[in-house]
């Protein structure tokens, strides 16, 4: 089995989280849980970028010191564990974590050792809600094409990194996939950035205009290293390279695997400037980024600044957990933007798994207590060719197929289908009537209930196990209505209560 690091970026803590980038969280679990499931050995990162000016300045417009409103909207960012249902390893905070500003101050030595960094006098066009400089060509109608503000006419002297010497580098470990940017239409967007040239680019601010908020340049008191120079280092920082540790050896030198889980608004940084950084300080790059789009809300895009951001905690208090981590891994695609609603929630809720897995296990669970006393009867072998068994088989290839593509709503239905299925297989099977075959005496209707009911078992046990990574409360409770041990079952339960909320 395989060593696998997988990660989030780190959001910003100006405002507390919203359901964006808890949709990144709870892809990134999935992948973290079925990874765990099928066996290999897994380390899962999230946490907070602490150290934005834009933290600062939102503390200023809050009239409250930066490190109270970063401590208190870093602290709801890690609470979202729970209600998430969350299986992150660890979460460091760029602000207050000691294993972060020793390990930036690394990489930037390391990058100084190199000869990639220099000073300069340097002005241009600065988006604060992006954290970086845009040239005109940029811009759409003179304005950030992630937030549609004006960006700031900024002058200074900053240190800058030469980006520009890992130009072809890049572009060649792109295009061998030994970088792999998934989907292809990010890749290809990212090989289209290099081929353009790439620029040095600047990575300190002066201490003023960073308000003296952030982590001092190694020997220049008077910068602070940019905010992405120090965020992007948190993937390395949380395993402790500044001390060139034995987790950063385990975790990153020596993983089979490391895996970024982004948003398309970042994918520059981390498929161009981070892997030049770790080129610059000889190690080694993540192997795959993947990049998801957007939720929106009516067509915008969800987000903090625009206004329409939406509370996952108040989703999750009206419409449960399973509701909205089903929702996020059943209906986002692969590619393109996905609008929210609650009612798309509720409806793909019901539709699934009240009235599809819930009523299976209900009436498969019931049919045994009825028919067969409450003991669970023995699989034939062989099982038979059936279109629900063929779905049974296919399943978890399926599924690793999928999430290898970071495919979540292909994965998950490749488990629908054994639902749909086995629903199927009751109507066309008709067990009731084999029941009352087998009351008037007739042993071949007997035995065939036992093998539909063993088969309805089977495959709603297959379910819940591959279920796990995606609803994994869920999953837990499905399991414990299906049995094990002496396959004696309980009496049937409700699984999914029926929601009644509006909006």
């Amino acid at each position: 089995m395989s060593r696998r690091y997988i990660t989030t970026a780190i959001p910003y803590v100006n405002s507390e989280p919203h359901l964006g980038f808890a949709m990144e969280l709870v892809q990134a679990d999935v992948l973290a849980r079925h990874w765990r499931h099928r066996g290999h050995e897994v380390r899962f990162l999230t946490g907070t970028d602490d150290n934005s000016l834009k933290n600062a300045i939102a503390a200023e417009a809050e009239g409250v010191p930066a490190r109270q409103l970063v401590d208190r909207n870093a602290t709801a960012f890690r609470e979202l564990r729970d209600p998430l249902q969350l299986s992150f390893d660890d979460f460091i905070r760029t602000s207050a974590d000691p294993r972060h500003k020793a390990g930036v101050d690394r990489l930037w030595r390391a990058a100084e050792g190199s000869g990639d960094l220099y000073r300069k006098d340097f002005e241009g066009l600065y988006c604060v809600g992006c954290e970086q400089f845009y040239s005109e060509s940029e811009l759409i109608d003179g304005l950030c094409p992630e937030h549609l503000t004006a960006p700031r006419p900024v002058r200074e002297e900053n240190w800058f990194f030469k980006l520009s010497r890992y130009e072809d580098q890049l572009r060649e470990l792109i295009e061998a996939g030994t970088l792999r940017i998934e989907p292809e239409s990010r890749r290809n967007e990212v090989l289209s950035f290099i081929r353009t040239g790439l620029q040095d680019f600047s990575i300190s601010r002066s201490t003023e205009r960073a308000r003296g908020w952030g982590i001092e340049v190694p020997g220049d008191p008077g910068q602070v290293v940019y905010v992405w120079w120090d965020a992007l280092g948190n993937y390395i920082t949380a395993l402790d390279y500044g001390a060139a540790s034995e987790a950063y050896r385990h975790w990153w030198v020596e993983s089979d695997e490391r895996t970024h889980v982004i948003g398309k608004g970042i994918v520059r940084f981390h498929a161009v400037y981070w892997p030049a950084m770790l080129l610059s300080a000889s190690e080694p790059l993540p192997t795959t980024i993947f990049v998801h789009d957007y939720l929106t809300v009516e067509g915008r895009k969800l987000g903090k600044s625009l206004g329409n951001a939406i509370d996952p905690l108040t989703v999750v208090d009206t419409c449960g957990t399973d509701a909205l981590r089903w929702w996020l891994v059943r209906d986002v695609p692969r590619v393109g933007d996905a609008d929210y609603t609650t009612d798309r929630l509720v409806t793909r809720y019901h539709e699934d798994l009240a009235n599809g897995l819930g009523n299976l296990v209900h009436r498969t669970v019931s049919m045994i207590h009825k028919y067969r006393a409450g003991t669970v009867p023995t699989l034939p072998e062989p099982v038979p060719d059936l279109p629900l068994t063929a779905a049974i088989a296919a399943a978890p290839a399926a599924v690793d197929a999928a999430l290898h593509h970071f495919d979540f709503r292909r994965a998950t239905a490749a488990i629908w289908t054994i639902v749909e299925e086995a629903n199927r297989y009751v109507v066309e099977v008709a067990p009731w009537t084999l029941a009352k075959a087998e009351k008037t005496g007739d042993t071949n209707a007997g035995d065939q209930l036992s093998a539909v009911l063993a088969l309805l078992i089977h495959a709603t046990r297959t379910v819940a196990d591959e279920l796990t990574p995606f609803l994994p409360g869920a999953a837990s409770r499905v399991a414990t209505q299906l049995g094990s041990g002496d396959n004696r079952l309980d009496e049937p339960l409700p699984l999914f209560p029926r929601l009644t909320v509006n909006g």
